[in-house]
């Protein structure tokens, strides 16, 4: 799955500059959950502006135990998804990060249906294949992982069976 062409385009651009990023990391949770509303959660604020494919990821907080939902470029992988940590490659992980690894037990939502998933982070040629992947569908995971200085995570959500 490609961006979209036109304004859309020029949404996934913008997204992955430097300025883009740091706008859109402090604004996108707030258009995220007006868009997700009014849209009977089908939509995203990415999905949107970029035209990426978009999920919500429901984890339980590693340190509060409350239930936290995160807008997130899902890669489709066969019935599951790949999630990257970039966190708009600020150097330190997304809070979703250090939820999944302390429970790895997820809720999927897309176009309004919700599915059980388990969070597995990917390592090696895995790892690699993922992020191929996903930097084909969104380049500017590559100008994230310059900018983060870190090594960033990469997860595979799988439905349970």
């Amino acid at each position: 799955m490609q961006p979209k062409p036109g304004w859309r385009q020029r949404g996934y651009w913008l997204l992955a500059t430097q300025a883009g990023s740091w706008i859109f990391s402090r604004t996108l949770h707030i258009l995220d959950k007006i868009i997700f509303k009014f849209s009977n959660g089908r939509q995203t604020a990415i999905s949107v502006v970029a035209g990426l494919p978009s999920i919500m990821l429901t984890s339980t907080g590693a340190k509060s135990g409350e239930q936290r939902t995160t807008p997130l470029v899902g890669i489709p992988d066969g019935e599951g998804y790949i999630v990257i940590a970039s966190n708009f490659g600020k150097k330190n992980h997304p809070g979703w990060y250090y939820n999944i690894l302390a429970n790895p037990k997820v809720t999927v939502t897309l176009n309004g249906q919700a599915k059980s998933c388990t969070a597995r982070q990917v390592t090696g040629e895995e790892k690699r294949q993922c992020w191929d992947k996903a930097v084909k569908i969104y380049p500017g995971y590559n100008s994230y992982k310059q900018r983060a200085r870190r090594e960033i995570a990469v997860f595979v959500l799988e439905p349970k069976k």
